[in-house]
């Protein structure tokens, strides 16, 4: 029987697109071993994220991640804090940003606008 179009029929039992051994790499900030920090160290920089945010649930999100990159650098999270503390008014969100796209893949960032150029020919084809 005959296909309508021209694209080939796949044999799903043999696609190999994401092995066994490609998907460590795929995840590999999603497997990470867990760390423990102290509870004082915690209630620290939670503490200092409520004082900015004014929300209990937005400061312990951005707490557990400033505390997340830092373990994962290598860095104590209290001296990133005092670098923190240490900025002048409204200048943390530019640097948390920053902070927070050291651990992330180079196409997540967060923070940034990358808008690609697009060609005029391309450009010219699409309705705005």
């Amino acid at each position: 029987m005959a296909t309508p179009n021209n694209l080939q029929q796949i044999n799903v039992s043999q696609n190999t697109s994401i092995t066994t051994s490609t998907a460590p790499a795929y995840f590999n900030n999603y497997f990470v071993p867990s760390f423990n920090v102290s509870q004082n160290v915690d209630d620290a920089v939670v503490a200092k994220f409520e004082q900015i945010a004014d929300n209990k649930d937005a400061a312990r999100a951005l707490a557990s991640a400033v505390i997340y990159t830092a373990a994962a650098q290598g860095k104590d999270p209290m001296a990133i804090l005092q670098e923190f503390l240490a900025l002048p008014n409204g200048q943390l969100s530019l640097y948390l940003a920053m902070f927070l796209n050291l651990n992330r893949v180079g196409t997540s960032y967060l923070g940034l606008n990358n808008a690609p150029k697009v060609g005029k020919y391309i450009a010219r084809t699409i309705l705005a």
